[in-house]
């Protein structure tokens, strides 16, 4: 059992032991430390919060405690219920809130939940600003409101409608060639927002859809990160409707992944190069992913005369590298789309209809089009932590190995090669040390990564 303290938020599993899991108490400790830090930038303002959380088993608890911790604290909430990440980014600037709670452990199993904190923008915190919560949270010494100045709750239910308007609104999103195109789309919601918000949007755009694992329930088909090997329903789901495609969301719907009308995958990596290739079409400018992401999106971007350049793995990291470069659409490459026409955030409801209108006006199958781009294939491994594995010291003695090649350090060690690439980091969200490795094909980028593994365990003595 499992507690990450990050400077993006919590992240655990529930039950256990205090400090050692992601308990009632913890979950008060940091939502306390948390509006204890708004209130200490905000003196003097009625603060405003905006919280909602995808359909996990734990969701409801969870909330209830930090609902119940900020009202505590004096701090007006603005309940949205079940919702996506996404939808939480958009309604904090709408409501024009403090800052915002998104309770998710995002593609982790259903034991695990997670309090993932934005700033008044509806974006991830800075590091410094998460630093300064973690900080809170250790002293411990929250001032909680006398009666007369408790917040409120105040529910909201409409927000996942509102932002498929928003969606809809945007100006490359042509539903009228959407709907004249007459898609078939199966959608996996791994039973959670995803099945509420996907086929919403869908039907939206006259979209006749299929429902596979659409209800709420929390209870996971099967693992929620949308890898191949997690896929196999929907893939065969596709095929048997003689759908044109599938579309397959994580449980907080901000990571998107395509399955070609023939059943395989499209490549959750090519998610945000096909986005990005419409979007470049459209709008000259630069893109942005990590360092973690295909070298297809660099080929995609120079090829409309644009720029690319790789920031650190993590959203925040991201986003602030798009700001820097002026970038039109980034994002990173586990299915992550980040349009800043719409917000600065992950956001797989617009990765849809970006991707549905790109398919329609091209008049491609998907597979047609998976075809049309520059064809990388990743390997994406794993170690697991134990306590006598020094990372720090395995990464260092891989750079020294690697010292030949071009190595680069901002974030883990990358490697790159004149025909592939090895980056290894260690997770912020989970226990284990991520192998990812890019090659021209599937059994190069396997046999890099099996590789590299088995060097990392001879360095470590685990042989």
């Amino acid at each position: 059992m499992t507690l990450i303290k990050s400077i993006s938020g919590i992240r655990g599993t529930i039950g256990g032991q205090q400090g050692d899991n992601l308990t009632p108490l913890d979950a008060v400790k940091f939502a306390g430390a948390y509006g204890s830090w708004l209130r200490e930038n905000n003196p003097g303002d009625r603060l405003k919060v905006v919280i909602g959380r995808d359909a996990r088993l734990s969701g409801a608890m969870i909330q209830n405690l930090v609902s119940a911790t900020l009202t505590g604290l004096g701090i007006d909430v603005t309940d949205l219920g079940l919702s996506t990440t996404p939808t939480v980014e958009i309604a904090v600037p709408k409501e024009k809130a403090h800052g915002g709670i998104i309770l998710t452990a995002s593609h982790n199993p259903k034991q695990w939940n997670a309090l993932k904190l934005l700033n008044e923008k509806g974006e991830f915190l800075s590091g410094n600003d998460g630093k300064q919560i973690l900080e809170i949270a250790e002293k411990g010494a929250y001032d909680f409101a006398e009666v007369d100045d408790l917040g409120t709750i105040t529910p909201v239910n409409d927000y996942i409608e509102r932002h498929i308007q928003s969606v809809l609104d945007l100006k490359l999103v042509d539903a009228d060639a959407v709907k004249a195109a007459g898609f078939k789309v199966v959608v996996d919601g791994v039973n959670s927002t995803g099945g509420i918000a996907i086929p919403a949007l869908l039907k939206a755009l006259g979209v006749d859809v299929v429902e596979l694992f659409c209800e709420p329930t929390g209870h996971f088909p099967h693992n929620p990160e949308p890898l191949k090997e997690h896929l196999g329903d929907i893939m065969e789901k596709v095929v048997a409707e003689k759908a044109d495609l599938g579309v397959v969301v994580d449980p907080d719907v901000d990571r998107l992944a395509f399955i070609s009308e023939d059943g395989t995958m499209f490549g959750e990596e090519y998610t945000l190069v096909a986005c990005a290739d419409y979007v470049l079409g459209k709008t000259k400018g630069n893109t942005v992913s990590n360092m973690s992401s295909s070298r297809a999106l660099a080929d995609v971007t120079e090829a409309h005369g644009g720029s690319y350049e790789a920031s650190a793995v993590g959203e925040v990291n991201v986003v602030e590298l798009m700001k820097k470069n002026n970038a039109v659409i980034g994002g990173e490459g586990n299915g992550g789309i980040i349009y800043p026409e719409s917000h600065y955030g992950r956001d797989a409801l617009v990765g849809v209809a970006l991707f549905l209108t790109h398919l329609a006006e091209k008049k491609m199958k998907v597979s047609e089009l998976r075809k049309s781009y520059p064809s990388y294939f990743m390997s994406k491994k794993k170690i697991e932590l134990t306590p006598e594995l020094d990372v720090d010291q395995l990464l260092v003695a891989m750079e020294e190995k690697y010292s030949n090649e071009k190595v680069t350090t901002i974030d883990g060690v990358k490697i790159d090669f004149a025909d592939h690439w090895v980056h290894l980091r260690k997770s912020n969200t989970e226990p284990i040390i991520r192998i990812y490795t890019e090659a021209p094909d599937q059994e190069m980028a396997d046999q890099v990564a099996d590789k590299v593994i088995g060097e990392i365990k001879a360095i470590a003595g685990l042989d």
